[in-house]
């Protein structure tokens, strides 16, 4: 069962973050078989409490496999390029 990755996060440094975080973590996904769906800014809450800001989903071909990504130890290098430069929430859904 295919399973998302869904990501809100408010962005305090754009360009740092898409050029350094937004790219290697793109590069990595599509290695571990992910495919994005949405990477937008802009998000708007329309029920909340969320701050609204960025959105990004990507679509897995299982939960194993977006967990295998999430917990690599390619991904947590990368994911330190985001560090004071983003808040993120990061949910993992079936479905």
């Amino acid at each position: 069962m295919a399973a998302y990755l869904v990501i809100t996060a408010q962005i305090h440094d754009r360009e740092r973050f898409i050029s350094g975080y937004g790219a290697a973590a793109a590069e990595l996904s599509a290695r571990f078989g992910g495919e994005y769906l949405v990477r937008a800014p802009g998000l708007e809450i329309l029920e909340g409490a969320h701050p609204g800001g960025s959105l990004v989903v990507s679509k897995w071909p299982s939960k194993a496999a977006a967990l295998a990504f999430w917990r690599s130890p390619e991904y947590q290098e990368v994911k330190k390029l985001r560090e004071g430069i983003a808040d993120c929430q990061v949910l993992l859904v079936e479905g």
